[in-house]
């Protein structure tokens, strides 16, 4: 049974080992596929495609791969792990990898799918073809081909550059430069400059490429680094140095210098020259270099900044060093010009503009460049004009020059186009002539060096007349500019056409005789080439030929002894009618028509006397010199009486004196203004003739003064002879007085003064006198100005010139005044002459002062006298009013008793001690007066008569004396100590006191025959007490003394009033006024009692001027 288990057995075990084979064999052939597939491609032309496997073992690989447009797929067998094969673009490869051993047998086989997103464009790795450095400006030049012939098509190509320098290498720079591939190979250059020199340490360069290939859907990088190239430096150990070597650099910069020292030194001190100023930084570049580095560095002197470096101590070592300078660009030329002067050469002019700071062969070269012909001239000078002359071409009239400049730093040019024949700046002529063709025609001539054949030429002769420089400008093209029109005429010997190297010779003619002129000649290009005149030649000087005397002579005569002697006086002539030098005067004249006299007069004399005998004559002058003479001048001698001559004034101009005249027809040759330059007899005289129908004139002269006065006399020629018209009297400027009027005071009142003064002296006035100003005020004798002495105030203005006195009314008497008085001219006030007066005393006005008051006193006394009169009775009751007499005062009658007895009333008087009232009676019945309740008070003392108490009723009543106002406000606390004392009878308040009725009765009793105060008091809640009306009017007759005083005087300071403090009466009543000292009663009398008066409060003002009746 179980062996027919067994196949069954076998069944279920056969599955497991197939499945674990199975797993067993694609493990194995899972290890040997090829994984990750990158394929690239370089030119566009083939794909390299590479791939990596997990197993390590020797495989060979067969690399398969198919497309849509291949028939039959492609097979290669390789060893290593990457094939090329064919781009194919626009469609999808399908790649087999079979993995192979070494039987040749498929391990494992992995396919991929490959199409152009997943190829990456990777452009080959260039090469650099050339690198070349230039230690002078640390600047290489790099060069490499771009490879554009391997690709179909042009594309962007970005190129970076790395720089590294040192060892270990770090990166200095990296930079990119952009090209386009064209189809073929492009050699590309860069250049590069450095901020360290070359020659501190070794730089690398390298480069690598990235192609902008848009139709290219795949990836793209960068291609791989080209190999590095260096630049070699200085710092191997071998050489020491200072770095960089007289550079050049721009202001502003900032230059790093570094020091290379050999195997075994120490560099300990580097510097620059410019570090006081600037900001220096020092870096360790190397084992064997540091560097110094500078920012924004100045321009530099003409020799350069200087830096080094040594091993301390110095001298222990090599010193190393170098010099920078330190300068701007050329600008751009300024000014450039370019003319012609000989018509053989062009030359161009040009400045500099800003300066370089640079020198010596630093210096900035200039280029002219011709761009037409181009022919170019190098400026070789040295100073500061800037000149090139470049030669004219034949055949050619338009000229485009550029002015080119260079330096280390950089460069600039500027451009000017010109016509030829429009820029012509003739050289001044030379070798100018002059020769006299006669006294008023020369001939100048001069030479003009070049070649004018071209063009025609216009000359200008600028002719300086000596010694009056006048200017005269003749052009030889016709025109002429003169201050002195048609003076000159200007004739050329030929047509000024232009020559080559001529003379050139033109007449000058209407110069004037014997003078002195100096000539110069400058030319240019006619028109319409007119550029510049040539600059003017050197002056030549050259006076004219003599010729007779071209004037008249300006003649006048004085009649001197009567009229016996004549002096004849003249003038010289201008210089412009002498022509020539004077020699002599000839005087002639005739006395008989047959016989002449002659007299010569020898220059410089300009006057002569001659003897007449009293005749008359005509009188002629002539001026000679070596040509000849003058026309004569005749002037008769005769002089026509005149009776009375007035006398004017004229008008001063400031700079002269202007005279008017009145036409005379009986003049017949003309005025002659006659006048003195001093007083007569004149010392010299002067004049001037004035042709008829002149009727004014403005006289000037040198020798006018301002403030001085002249005399001018007018003379009218007639047939027979001079008649004086009249005389002038004129300044050229008037001025103030000169010295002050003298005057003095006549006489003085009490309320005026008289002064007189005498006339300012002619010689003194300085102008016209137009008046006097007379200026007084009130103050004392010696004060330096009196009071109201201003302009305007107090002022008296004298303008009639005849009055010599004014009398000054409405002054204050007795009171000092100051007088001023001044002359005055149009040019001025002049000094004042002081005085000083005092007014008389006016006796009315005195008499006046003294009975105005004393009037008013009288007057003053008598209004006084009928008041008080009037007001007598006021005046009596305010300040004397009566005082009742005692004696026959009822008060003092006392009513008899029940029995028939009189009541004892005693008054003791005691005049050293206060008094004391004490009143003895009987009871009486109580009997109402008025409204008034009266109340005895307890006697707390005995009286001093030693009546007893018991037996009759008393009241002793403390008389008060009137005390001042300040005496009440503080009465005195203890009652001994002077004052009088009355017991008052009290009145009860409206607060009676609670007492039995017994004594009740008793104080009513003792009222009824007590003191009863002179005025009315209400008082609230008296006792009712019953009695008749008679009863009452008794009670009136016997109620005692009532003191004068009233109610709101009376004070609560007083003992027993009924506010007072120092009362000991239980029963506060209203009590009388403190009434004055007094030894006697004050009672009034009946006819006071009957009638009621008005107690006056007091006096006042007003009441002195009320009427009162029964006054």
């Amino acid at each position: 049974m179980w062996i027919n288990q067994i196949p069954c057995f076998l069944l279920a075990v056969a599955p497991f080992f197939i499945l674990n084979d199975l797993v067993h064999s694609q493990k194995t052939e899972s290890s040997y596929k090829v994984q990750n597939l990158t394929c690239v491609t370089h030119i566009f032309d083939e794909v390299i495609c590479t791939w990596s496997a997990t197993s390590e073992a020797y495989f060979n690989y067969k690399f398969c791969y198919d497309t849509s447009s291949i028939t039959s797929p492609s097979c290669l067998v390789t060893e290593e792990k990457r094939q090329t094969l064919p781009l194919i673009l626009f469609d999808s490869l399908c790649i087999e990898i079979f993995t192979l051993n070494s039987a040749g047998e498929h391990v494992a086989k992995n396919t991929f799918l490959l199409t152009e997103k997943n190829i990456t464009l990777v452009p080959p790795s260039p090469h650099i073809e050339r690198l070349t450095p230039d230690y002078i400006s640390d600047t290489f030049e790099l060069e490499w081909y771009d490879g554009g012939s391997a690709f179909p098509y042009e594309m962007d190509a970005t190129w970076e550059i790395q720089i590294l320098y040192k060892d270990p290498m770090e990166e200095v720079d990296r930079v990119t430069y952009n090209s386009r591939l064209n189809g073929s190979n492009t050699l590309l250059y860069w250049k590069w400059t450095s901020a360290l020199p070359f020659d501190c340490t070794t730089h690398y360069v390298r480069i690598r490429c990235f192609l902008h290939d848009d139709a290219f859907v795949g990836k793209k990088t960068w291609s791989q680094w080209s190999e590095f190239v260096n630049i070699p430096g200085k710092d191997s150990g071998f050489l020491g140095g200072m770095y960089p070597i007289d550079r050049i650099v721009h202001v502003g910069s900032t230059v790093t210098f570094c020091c290379v020292w050999k195997k075994g030194e120490k560099i300990d001190v580097l510097n620059f020259s410019q570090c006081s100023t600037h900001r220096c930084s020092i870096a360790s570049l190397s084992t064997k270099s540091m560097t110094i580095q500078v920012q924004n560095v100045s321009a530099s002197s003409s020799s350069g900044s200087n830096a080094w470096c040594y091993e301390e101590p110095m001298g222990s070592s090599d010193t190393y060093g170098t010099v920078l300078f330190v300068g701007y660009p050329p600008d751009v030329p300024q000014n450039v010009n370019c003319e012609t002067r000989d018509f053989r050469t062009i030359t161009c002019t040009w400045e500099q503009g800003r300066s370089t700071e640079l020198y010596g062969q630093r210096r900035t070269k200039y280029t002219l460049l011709e761009r037409i012909s181009g022919k170019n001239v190098t400026y070789t000078g040295k100073g500061k004009l800037y000149q090139c002359h470049f030669p004219i071409l034949s055949n050619q009239r338009i000229y485009n020059f550029t002015v080119h400049a260079s330096n280390d730093l950089g460069q600039s040019e500027a451009s000017l186009s010109i016509d030829i024949k429009h820029r012509v700046h003739p050289q001044p002529p030379e070798k100018l002539t002059v020769s006299d063709n006669s006294p008023t025609n020369i001939s100048l001539s001069w030479y003009l060096p070049g070649n004018f054949t071209e063009i025609k030429l216009k000359c200008q002769i600028h002719v300086v007349r000596s010694p009056s420089a006048e200017e005269l400008n003749l052009h030889l093209d016709g025109t002429e500019t003169s201050p002195e029109t048609n003076k000159l005429h200007l004739n050329t010997t030929f047509p000024l056409d232009g020559a080559e190297n001529s003379y050139y010779t033109v007449l000058v003619n209407n110069l004037h005789p014997y003078t002195s002129y100096t000539f110069q000649v400058r030319c240019s290009a006619a028109e319409p080439f007119f550029w510049k005149w040539s600059s003017w030649n050197q002056g030549k000087q050259h006076r004219t030929q003599e010729a007779p005397p071209a004037g008249q002579l300006d003649i006048w005569r004085e009649r001197i002894n009567h009229g016996n002697t004549i002096i004849i006086l003249w003038k010289s002539l201008p210089i412009m009618e002498r022509n020539g030098k004077i020699e002599a005067y000839e005087v002639s004249w005739s006395l008989s028509k047959m016989d002449m006299e002659k007299q010569v007069v020898p220059e410089p004399n300009m006057h002569t006397s001659i003897d007449l005998g009293g005749r008359d004559c005509m009188l002629s002058v002539v001026a000679t010199n070596k040509a000849g003479s003058s026309p004569p001048s005749l002037i008769n001698s005769a002089e026509i009486a005149v009776d009375d001559v007035p006398t004017e004034n004229a008008v001063a101009t400031g700079d002269g004196v202007y005279i008017t005249w009145h036409s005379d027809r009986s003049v017949t040759c003309g005025y002659t203004l006659r006048w003195c330059y001093g007083p007569e007899p004149c010392p010299v005289v002067d004049w001037k003739t004035f042709p008829i129908g002149v009727t004014n004139a403005e006289i000037k002269s040198a020798r006018f003064q301002p403030g001085v006065r002249y005399q001018f006399s007018l003379y009218g020629c007639k047939d027979d002879g001079y008649q004086l018209l009249k005389h002038i009297n004129g300044y050229i400027k008037e001025l103030e007085p000169r010295v002050a009027p003298v005057f003095n005071i006549e006489l003085t009142t009490s309320d005026s003064i008289l002064i007189k003064w005498k006339d300012i002296p002619v010689a003194d006035t300085q102008g016209f006198l137009k008046g006097y100003l007379l200026r007084f005020g009130k103050g004392e004798e010696g004060a330096a100005k009196p009071n109201n002495f201003e302009s305007g105030h107090q002022e008296i203005n004298i303008t009639d010139l005849n009055r010599k006195t004014l009398k000054i009314s409405k002054l204050q008497g007795k009171t000092s005044y100051h007088l001023n008085l001044s002359g005055y001219t149009a040019g001025g006030t002049g000094p004042a002459s002081s005085l000083h007066v005092v007014t008389k005393e006016n006796a009315v006005g005195l008499i006046i002062a003294i009975l105005i008051p004393v009037a008013i006193v009288v007057v003053l006394a008598v209004v006084t006298s009928i008041l008080c009169y009037r007001k007598r009775e006021w005046i009596k009751e305010t300040f004397y009013p009566d005082i009742p007499n005692p004696e026959n005062c009822k008060a003092l009658d006392f009513p008899k008793g029940p029995e028939g007895n009189p009541n004892s009333k005693t008054l003791e008087m005691n005049p050293c001690t206060p008094n004391n009232i004490e009143v003895v009676e009987t009871q009486l019945p109580c009997v109402k007066i008025e409204d008034t309740a009266i109340v005895s008070p307890v006697a707390e003392e005995l009286p001093e008569d030693g009546f007893d108490s018991e037996s009759e009723s008393h009241i002793v009543v403390s008389y008060c004396p009137s005390i001042v106002e300040e005496e009440i406000l503080n009465p005195p606390v203890d009652g001994s100590l002077g004052s009088s004392q009355v017991v008052y009878i009290d009145v009860q308040t409206m607060y009676p006191a609670q007492v039995s009725p017994k004594e009740d009765l008793e104080v009513d009793c003792v009222a009824a025959a007590g003191y009863k105060p002179q005025m009315q008091l209400p008082v609230n809640g008296l006792r009712k007490i019953e009695g008749a009306s008679s009863v009452e009017e008794d009670l009136d007759k016997e109620a005692g003394y009532r003191p004068q005083g009233n109610g709101p005087s009376w004070s609560a300071g007083c003992p027993d009033s009924p506010v007072s403090m120092e009362s000991n009466n239980e029963n506060a009543s209203f009590g009388s006024p403190c009434s004055v000292n007094s030894r006697q009663f004050l009672i009034p009398s009946k006819e006071d009692e009957d009638s009621p008066k008005v107690i006056n409060p007091g006096w006042s003002f007003t009441n002195f001027f009320h009427n009162k009746p029964n006054d």
